[in-house]
């Protein structure tokens, strides 16, 4: 099947043969006549599989197809919510380069940078909005954008966006938005959450799932090695150094882990850099051009991004601390193995981290390949105990609520999402919490 079977515009197929592409993924052939015909969505598919494109070319046509008498200034018509600031910002420059011949305003809405100039770019008016939930609900409480004309609304990650503590304020943007419209939600995985939440918000919808539920993609090889925690970083270096890789994403745990890691890394002669929530915009904005542009090899990243990095061809994704909620573990090492490219996932697992293995083994419902020979003294693997909930760590003697249940309620909550915008007085100024 060709993009042009799909019933796209002239516009949009000139758009698509610019950026090269032939041949739409499955998700696209599956999604985008629906969209056209104006029905609800809802759609599963792992990362790396065309999603922003199986949402965004439809939703640009129909805009294009459903033109309103022009007005000033431009009313909002189509809303885009993202979990993350990346997100946001890739959501966005898809939305740039599909309509590029179309004469239609897009504004990205996100926090951690100045509010001013997305207050004059909204006031001007826009026709589409691609938004963190957060950092929009300033925008609409100052008046400064009115959602009252909005015809499709997009969620973008909504597993994401509920694992972060979202839901409240979607519900509230939901509350803003007028009732005859169009509903579309895209996530990577496929839950029982997910679907309760469609059944709160589409209409009579269509189910496209591309993908087993926790899939991963059959292009990415996954390895796990056994190794006591305090050869990691050792470990890491030697794979980095001895397999000469140009472009790894190491994802950690905590922000000061990234730090961390970072300079012992850069100690050991390896370019590398840190990108985690305490960083301001323009620094993450550094960081993920020179990884992009290969100036640096090592991206130390918290799992701020294990969503919206778009990079096609990274060969190499490494756990060096496991997730703590196993759904977590498909949507980073879906950051590899992308856009038919193959990719590598490596897991670097210690004894304390058994549990939170066999949580993700649990959840794929398959055993990840061990490596026999690390190099390293051989350790076990083996779950002995669950770690209790609010038992006290034996080594540093604090409590310990990484227990699944202690998981599952801070993750519910607003407070505790891992790009959260905190709104701080009538002024709402913004800042990422993590």
């Amino acid at each position: 099947m060709s993009f042009e079977q799909l019933g796209l515009t002239e516009e949009l197929l000139k758009a698509v043969a610019d950026q090269g592409y032939a041949t739409p993924t499955p998700v696209q052939q599956q999604a985008i006549p629906l969209i056209l015909e104006g029905r609800d969505v809802l759609a599963g598919a792992q990362t790396g599989t065309g999603k922003t494109a199986g949402f965004t070319l439809p939703l640009l046509q129909r805009l294009m197809v459903h033109s309103m008498r022009p007005q000033k200034p431009r009313p909002v018509r189509a809303l885009i919510l993202t979990p993350t600031r990346e997100l946001a910002v890739q959501v966005y420059e898809s939305v740039k380069t599909y309509g590029k011949y179309l004469p239609l305003h897009a504004q990205a809405i996100y926090g951690g940078v100045n509010i001013n100039w997305q207050m004059r770019n909204l006031r001007r008016g826009c026709d589409i909005i691609i938004a963190t939930p957060g950092r929009l609900i300033d925008h609409v409480q100052q008046k400064n954008v009115d959602l009252s004309k909005v015809e499709m609304l997009v969620l973008d990650e909504a597993d994401r966006m509920l694992d972060m503590g979202f839901m409240p304020d979607i519900r509230k943007i939901i509350s803003w938005v007028p009732a005859d419209r169009q509903n579309l939600l895209f996530s990577a995985t496929y839950s029982s959450e997910i679907k309760g939440l469609a059944a709160s918000v589409l209409n009579d919808p269509v189910e496209v799932e591309v993908a087993r539920q926790n899939a991963t993609a059959d292009s990415i090889t996954e390895k796990v090695y056994g190794i006591n925690r305090e050869y990691k970083r050792e470990l890491l270096s030697y794979l980095i150094g001895s397999g000469n890789w140009k472009q790894v994403l190491v994802f950690v745990r905590t922000k000061h882990g990234a730090d961390r890691l970072e300079k012992q890394l850069q100690k050991d002669g390896i370019r590398a850099g840190a990108l985690h929530g305490d960083k301001t915009q323009g620094a993450r904005n550094k960081v993920l051009e020179y990884f992009k542009a290969g100036k640096i090899a090592v991206l130390v990243a918290t799992d701020i991004a294990a969503r919206g990095l778009d990079i096609d061809q990274l060969p190499h994704v490494v756990n060096f601390d496991l997730p703590q909620v196993a759904e977590d573990y498909v949507h980073r090492i879906g950051r590899t193995g992308r856009a038919g490219s193959s990719g590598e996932a490596l897991s670097l697992v210690c004894p304390e981290e058994a549990y939170l293995l066999a949580e993700i083994e649990k959840l794929l419902k398959r055993q990840i390949p061990r490596v026999a020979d690390t190099g390293y003294e051989p350790v076990s693997l083996k779950v002995v105990d669950m770690p209790k909930k609010n038992a006290p760590n034996k080594t540093t003697g604090k409590k310990d609520y990484r227990h699944k249940k202690s998981i599952d309620r801070r993750r519910a909550s607003p407070g505790n999402s891992a790009d959260k915008e905190v709104r701080r007085g009538s002024r709402g100024k913004a800042r990422a919490a993590r």
